[in-house]
């Protein structure tokens, strides 16, 4: 009960001697108070972080092999003409790659910040419920069983898989008298991904022509994304980013514990269910984008809980902001440092995020949710 008031304390503070409104003390008129002060604050730093992503996604579109200038981007925007080199580069290239970007890194941001709080683990990530498990043994049984070769066709099993594996370990996690606590939702993951890993070994060691199709998809990358597949792909994160978004007030209740949730009138049961819905939903669009992209849905939401606080509220829309970012960041990286070739931005979304988050971790305001 005392870790409960702790908790209490720091999403809803309460008044105190030095700052209760009294006659004595009350603020004069005009004069911003501390709660109007933080939330000026975090709206900048939302604005910084939206002026960050502009200059990511810009240069996301000028940089790569080929030659490219600004004033190619609006005619190819208005008026395409895939005649010129230019132009071609941005249409075919560059501009699905920085949306690949976009819809992949918002997702990850967001569906990381949703299954921290569920499952009050810090050290949570799209794996717990074994979404990346179960996407990467469906488009394992396409590629060996089916004989899938086109990554429009294979990678929707990707999301299935995701699915089905994600319903599976919340069905695992809700039986017994407690329903689905945080603590058996993590063992009930961490038991159905190892399942599944073991048969996704097994399927590839019997076929190699299909592990050299998966081991360029397991990697993450923007690289070669199709439109048409980005499309598809839209109204799932739109639909997940919405609600995720609209979560940030019970996923607040769910922190305090399930008791003092119920207490405060939240459905803790259809709370949890929702958002085992919005994780489905877009980790497994973002693999459809981008492949099983690690580190990015677990290190962003530590990261903006520096600015932000507990409060889910705000960590939301900045984890949607802050982790196009960096994937856009790390995409931008893996084109320079490895020219002509590339690096995968899923390889270098762990080597950027592997310090700061070991850093964040050992600090205990921020390891603790």
């Amino acid at each position: 009960m005392r870790g409960h008031r702790r908790a209490l304390g720091r999403l809803i503070p309460a008044p105190t001697a030095g700052n209760a409104p009294t006659a004595g003390n009350a603020p004069a008129a005009g004069a911003a108070r501390p709660g109007h002060r933080t939330t000026l604050l975090r709206s900048l730093g939302l604005l910084v972080l939206a002026a960050l992503l502009l200059g990511a996604v810009w240069a996301s579109l000028m940089t790569g092999s080929g030659r490219v200038a600004a004033a190619d981007l609006l005619p190819a925007l208005l008026h395409p003409d895939r005649t010129d080199k230019a132009q071609l580069i941005l249409l075919e290239v560059r501009i699905p790659r920085t949306a690949a970007g976009l819809l992949a890194g918002a997702a990850l941001g967001l569906a990381g910040t949703v299954m921290q709080g569920i499952a009050r683990n810090p050290l949570a990530d799209p794996g717990i419920l074994g979404v990346n498990a179960g996407a990467s043994a469906a488009v394992v049984f396409a590629l060996s069983v089916l004989g899938m070769t086109d990554p429009a066709h294979y990678i929707w099993f990707g999301f299935l898989g995701a699915l089905v594996a994600s319903l599976l370990v919340f069905t695992i996690g809700s039986m017994g008298r407690d329903g689905a606590t945080p603590v058996k939702l993590t063992l009930a993951g961490a038991a159905t991904g190892a399942a599944l890993l073991s048969l996704t070994t097994s399927m590839l060691l019997t076929d190699s022509k299909s592990f050299d199709q998966y081991r360029f998809w397991q990697v993450g990358s923007l690289t070669g994304r199709d439109p048409a597949v980005l499309w598809q792909a839209l109204p799932f994160i739109a639909v997940g980013a919405l609600i995720a978004l609209a979560l940030g007030s019970r996923l607040n209740a769910l922190a305090l514990g399930d008791d003092i949730a119920r207490a405060l009138g939240q459905r803790v049961g259809p709370t949890r269910a929702l958002c085992a819905v919005v994780v489905v939903l877009l980790c497994g669009a973002a693999t459809v984008v981008a492949g099983p992209i690690a580190f990015l849905g677990l290190v962003v939401p530590h990261a903006v809980r520096l600015c932000t606080g507990p409060d889910h509220r705000w960590i939301l829309p900045y984890s949607a902001l802050a982790a196009p970012v960096l994937l856009l960041v790390a995409d931008i990286a893996g084109r320079l440092i490895a020219r002509p070739g590339e690096v995968q931005a899923g390889i270098l979304t762990a080597a950027i995020g592997a310090v700061p988050f070991v850093l964040l971790v050992r600090r205990r305001k921020a390891a603790g949710l």
